[in-house]
């Protein structure tokens, strides 16, 4: 498995449990320090677990992009890896924040976080585009 994958694949992981954690936290009858964490919830566990885990499993089991490059482009594949990781951290914290108290700072860093996970969709999409082929 190559160690990209991995890293997809753990750190979708780590999303699942923080997920997990967060849906339980979510529907405790203490609502005080959760209000407003339902989206960033949403998004650890539809990008952070579900997308992240597609994303390493199409990297590792896809057609061959050629024989010199299995994968296609490594760096666009570590890129991809690294913004979606970006902008989802950014997600998980400015959103509760910007929940409680939103100001435009905040609306800007959630803009700059969908910028980064789009550009990690369009890396992905470039990266794997030719591997998927008729025999």
């Amino acid at each position: 498995m190559p160690p990209l994958t991995r890293w997809f694949l753990k750190a979708a992981m780590v999303y699942l449990l923080l997920a997990l954690t967060a849906g339980i936290l979510l529907m405790s009858p203490i609502k005080g320090p959760v209000t407003g964490f339902f989206p960033a919830y949403f998004h650890m566990l539809t990008f952070g677990w579900l997308t992240q885990l597609i994303y390493g499993v199409a990297f590792w089991m896809f057609p061959k992009y050629t024989i010199a490059k299995p994968r296609g482009h490594e760096w666009l594949g570590w890129a991809t890896f690294i913004s979606f990781n970006s902008g989802l951290l950014l997600r998980i914290v400015a959103e509760p924040i910007n929940a409680a108290a939103p100001s435009a700072l905040l609306g800007w860093i959630l803009v700059v976080s969908a910028i980064l996970q789009w550009l990690s969709g369009v890396g992905f999409a470039v990266n794997t585009w030719k591997r998927v082929k008729e025999r």
